[in-house]
């Protein structure tokens, strides 16, 4: 019966990893930081511990179930997770087939963007709930101003009730150096993804399309604006915590989401629900500002064994 009732459900989660870089050197990034001898002191040890923290916390996103929330024996896995702030593949085949997910079986996606950083998005899927047909890159071209940002990953496959489903994985350009001067540069990248989203909808008006990621944007950002336009429904947009956390972010004592999950209406119409998976062990004590914040790796330069400056967001679509 339990077996039953979950594939009823399709689940989906974005989350920001905060930097999860191997310890080699890539000569055509700026990687220095997160080398033994760079600013971070990252070493082996390290990597190892936030792996497998980020394989923890990916594994309990699965314990969501219709009937009550942070259950931990129900053994249910995400069926598709969206990553940001990943390296490489190297890193992906480490935390796939060498940490505590490995038992989860997920085969990866992932980008090899321009970024300077070497900082790429990835797609996480079960072979068991989702079967891929093809996936590619969207190179989103800089304006004059504008350093080289992360590729869009855009991946299409059936899901378990033979439907297809589109899904996009973004992280559009941060703040620095201002909101209002850097906004055109995540403006390009709505362009870009809209541009994708009509090319689909002009082949298949009723396709299941989702769109998950870091749009370094809340509230009414126009670059959200431009997603809503699509159209596209932000599903994410009343996910909320169960021990504290208002967003995926906070800065300051401040909560912000920058962290969002759109879906085509046909889709969208089948959300059972959306939620900032705040579980206890991804929380600590904010001591400056009151309540909790993220359990992160670092603040500042001081290391910390936490998993991310981000909170996943966990989205469920019925499939019945």
């Amino acid at each position: 019966m339990l077996s039953v009732l979950l594939s009823s459900f399709l689940t989906f989660v974005s989350l920001n990893c905060e930097n999860l870089f191997d310890c080699r050197h890539d000569s055509l990034k700026n990687d220095i930081e997160w080398l033994s001898d760079g600013d971070n002191h990252w070493n082996p040890t390290r990597y190892w511990r936030k792996l497998n923290n980020i394989g923890q916390e990916i594994l309990a996103c699965g314990s969501l179930t219709p009937e009550a929330e942070f259950q931990e024996d129900v053994g249910k896995i995400p069926d598709l997770v969206a990553l940001c702030e990943v390296e490489n593949d190297s890193v992906l085949f480490d935390l796939t087939r060498r940490s505590l997910l490995r038992n989860a079986r997920y085969e990866f996606l992932s980008t090899n963007s321009p970024d300077p950083r070497g900082i790429d998005v990835a797609l996480l899927y079960s072979p068991f709930s989702f079967q891929l047909f093809h996936h590619y890159s969207l190179r989103v071209e800089p304006l004059p101003d504008m350093h080289p940002t992360r590729d869009i990953l855009y991946a299409c496959g059936r899901i378990i009730t033979g439907d297809t489903l589109h899904v996009f994985v973004v992280h559009a350009p941060s703040r620095s150096g201002g909101e209002h001067s850097t906004r055109p540069h995540r403006m390009q990248v709505a362009r870009r993804l809209c541009q994708s989203i009509d090319s689909i909808r002009a082949q298949s008006p009723q396709a299941w399309v989702v769109v998950a990621g870091d749009f370094n944007d809340f509230g009414d950002a126009p670059s959200l604006k431009e997603l809503r336009k699509a159209p596209m429904t932000e599903v994410s947009l009343e996910a909320r915590g169960r021990n504290g956390a208002e967003a995926t972010y906070r800065f300051q004592g401040e909560w912000n989401m920058l962290d969002h999950v759109f879906a085509s209406a046909p889709l969208a119409n089948r959300l059972h629900d959306a939620c900032i998976f705040d579980a206890p062990f991804l929380l600590e004590p904010d001591e400056t500002y009151g309540g909790v914040k993220p359990r992160r790796c670092y603040t500042g330069p001081r290391y910390q064994p936490g998993f991310s400056d981000h909170l996943p967001l966990v989205v469920r679509f019925s499939l019945e």
